[in-house]
């Protein structure tokens, strides 16, 4: 007998694709999408390359770090300037230059590292290449906030969804490509895809019809993060990276104290793929609460989705707590860039998204350090794992603070998300 359930089943499978179709069939979605995915991989990809080709060269993972850090401090700390540049006049020839430049920067940094040069010379190289990152993430955001407001929030899922592949497809690709050719390889080919994500962006149509919001007055270099309503944004996702950057340490000390630390390849996927998972099934809805409130919700869901992980005593209980977990990381996601598009100033949009990135990578950063420092303490790997769930608790009770509320009515609006 058919179950009564079926109808319902398909109904709503019908109207996910449909949701999803209403998006894709927008002026450049496919290229957004596409190119916004390829243009994002280098963010995943060149860290971890940039690692494995200074160890394989100097033999010191000190100065591997040190580089890998340097490169992300200098791709975040720049985002917000050229950001602000894009504002000003259009992304179009911040993306040009930039997709010139990074490849040359990248070349340099490769022949610096394999040239053996002095570890002075690695981190500058290191810092150029990464302040010249082309800002296909923020733009692409940017983008996304000028659409139907009645797809805007399943276009943000599938944003937040493709930005949680690209930290699956990133590292997988290293990987392979260290161990099939070298670590150099995997730059050269995050260059290119730099390059091209860059290039499609800044060519696409939706670019072409960009119109720069002229600002109302000279404004301060921090009158954007000072926008009522996204301080409180931008210190809750710092506090929700925090966590994650913790986490992220966590995970493979967990895999190797349990004797498995292939394993934490794995674990991180699994954490990921529940996170893409939940962003898919999350884009399709229709939610008539405000974003605040939504944004809040689903804080105190992420916080939930953590809490038991400490108490997981088998690499595939873990996963199975992690890829759980992960289903609320992308909609909070997919509601914080929803809520960042309807806070910031209209001339102001990138660069406000790039504030956004800029705050994850430092606190994510932290997060990380502060994870292995607890690892190698009394505290251990269990120390790690709660300062996570601490993370996400905090970044509720950062919400709960009394505010100045946003000048723009779209936050309390309806949207598709």
């Amino acid at each position: 007998m058919t179950p009564y359930f079926f109808p319902s089943a398909c109904y709503r499978s019908e109207f996910v694709v449909r949701s999803y179709l209403s998006v894709w069939r927008l002026p450049s979605a496919p290229v957004l999408l596409v190119a916004g995915f390829a243009g994002r991989l280098p963010s995943a990809m060149v860290p971890l390359a940039l690692l494995l080709m200074v160890q394989q060269q100097t033999g010191s993972y000190a100065v591997a770090g040190l580089a890998a850090a340097t490169y992300g401090l200098a791709m975040a700390g720049m985002a917000p300037v050229l950001g602000r540049l894009a504002d000003r006049r259009s992304p179009r020839p911040v993306l040009l230059a930039q997709a010139g430049a990074f490849p040359l920067l990248l070349t340099l940094l490769v022949a610096v590292v394999l040239g053996g040069a002095p570890t002075v010379a690695v981190v500058a190289a290191s810092a150029a290449a990464g302040a010249g990152t082309p800002l296909v993430s923020g733009v692409v955001r940017a983008l996304w906030s000028r659409v139907d407001p009645r797809v805007r929030g399943t276009a943000y899922a599938l944003d937040a969804t493709a930005t949680e592949l690209v930290f699956v497809a990133g590292p997988t690709l290293v990987a392979a490509l260290a161990v099939l050719a070298t670590p150099a390889w995997a730059v050269a080919v995050a260059g290119s895809l730099a390059v091209a994500g860059a290039l499609g962006v800044a060519t696409s149509s939706a670019m072409r019809g960009w119109v720069p919001v002229p600002a109302a007055h000279r404004a301060s270099p921090f009158a954007t993060v000072l926008t009522p309503g996204m301080p409180r944004v931008l210190l809750s996702g710092s506090a929700l990276m925090l966590g994650f950057g913790a986490l992220e340490v966590a995970v493979p000390a967990f895999a190797d104290a349990a004797g498995a630390p292939g394993m934490s390849g794995v674990l991180l996927a699994l954490w990921s793929l529940g996170s893409v998972a939940g962003g898919l099934w999350f884009g399709a809805r229709v939610v008539s609460v405000s974003l605040p409130r939504q944004y809040r919700w689903l804080l105190l869901g992420v916080t939930i989705g953590l809490a038991p992980l400490a108490a997981a005593s088998d690499p595939w209980v873990l996963g199975a707590l992690l890829f759980l977990g992960g289903t609320a990381i992308a909609p909070t996601l997919t509601v914080q860039n929803s809520l960042v598009g309807a806070i910031a100033p209209a001339h102001a949009t990138t660069e406000a998204f790039t504030w956004l990135s800029t705050m994850a990578t430092g606190a994510s950063a932290v997060g990380a350090a502060l994870g292995g420092a607890l690892i190698e303490g009394p505290a251990g790997v269990s120390g790690s794992l709660l300062l996570a769930v601490a993370g996400a608790a905090l970044a509720v009770l950062v919400t709960l603070v009394p505010g100045r509320r946003p000048a723009r009515e779209r936050v309390s609006e309806p949207v598709a998300a």
